[in-house]
């Protein structure tokens, strides 16, 4: 047996029994993927696929168990290159990050230049998607850290830790009446055409909790899954924005000289949290725990690596 069979068979479940896609994913042929698993059967003395012919029809008994083997083993190779790539290039390499629009527009800019600072050798590779997606990444070893504010703590494969709370924010074209009002309520909101993201984003969810709470039925007029969409079409006057905080920053720092009118909502909505995730007992190069800790400054390396080999809770933060 060898890790080319490894792979083979990983890539086949990942693409649902598909050994086509399996095949161009791995950049090899169809006909040599299927050799290459019915080899491997063979020689463990077990069929890992039941099959119709020549396709694979499910994952068998047996094929469950070889699976987390397999999972293990690639999982620790993984370990291996990164330990090598540590010590024989300390300071240098490839930081691979997946996260969402939000985040990877207006709250990491700052890190990563830091990060490039500290570290002018590391390259940083960004890869942007929903928050299932950034977990996949992850799961996929397609990225090393995640950060997102959904999704990631569904996933018992991953270690998760918050970074940082931060609420949505109502945004409205200069000169709207709701601008003028001290004590918003969601009645008020729901009166209005909104503009917010899609129900996988930035914390639709509580959104939509606290609406159906209240009984109250709000139209969306539109959603979309990155925070200068919805600024784009407040400003186009389809309706009025609810947003995350940190997309507003610099409206908010101009004050009275901007073209839109922001007012909290973390009173009707409470606090959304954003998450950094690790794939658990991956091998952490330097650069990755302190990228973590520029992000966060409570997630110190020493926290990082104590929650990869054992639980902590967020209260422990």
């Amino acid at each position: 047996m060898n890790l080319h069979q490894f792979r083979f068979v990983q890539e086949a479940v990942r693409r649902n029994l598909n050994l086509t896609e399996a095949a161009r994913a791995l950049h090899t042929s169809q006909p040599g993927v299927s050799k290459a698993i019915i080899e491997f059967e063979n020689e463990l003395g077990i069929e890992i696929f039941t099959r119709h012919g020549k396709r694979l029809k499910r994952i068998t008994e047996p094929g469950q168990h070889v699976l987390k083997s397999i999972e293990l083993i690639l999982r620790e190779v993984g370990n291996l290159k990164r330990i090598g790539e540590h010590y024989s290039a300390e300071d240098s390499g490839t930081l691979s990050i997946a996260t969402t629009h939000t985040q990877a527009r207006y709250v990491l800019p700052e890190p990563v230049a830091r990060l490039r600072q500290a570290y002018p050798k590391v390259n940083v590779s960004l890869h942007q998607g929903s928050p299932e997606q950034v977990a996949r990444m992850l799961l996929d070893e397609v990225a090393e850290i995640g950060i997102a504010t959904e999704a990631l703590t569904a996933y018992a494969e991953l270690v998760t830790l918050p970074c940082y709370e931060w609420q949505h924010v109502l945004v409205l074209p200069e000169g709207h009446p709701l601008g003028q009002k001290t004590d918003l309520t969601l009645e008020d909101i729901a009166l209005e055409p909104l503009i917010t993201y899609h129900p996988a984003y930035t914390g639709r969810t509580r959104i939509d909790q606290a609406f159906a709470e209240r009984k109250l039925k709000p139209r969306i007029a539109l959603e979309a899954i990155d925070s200068d969409v919805i600024k784009t079409y407040v400003r186009l006057g389809l309706g009025v924005g609810i947003a995350a905080e940190m997309a507003l920053r610099d409206t908010l720092a101009d004050g009275s000289a901007s073209e839109f009118v922001v007012r909290p909502l973390g009173h009707l909505f409470g606090l959304n949290v954003t998450r950094v995730a690790f794939k658990r007992s991956a091998y952490l190069r330097n650069f990755v725990l302190k990228f973590a800790e520029l992000i966060s400054p409570r997630l110190s390396p020493e926290l990082v690596a104590r929650a990869m080999i054992s639980h902590v809770s967020d209260r422990d933060l």
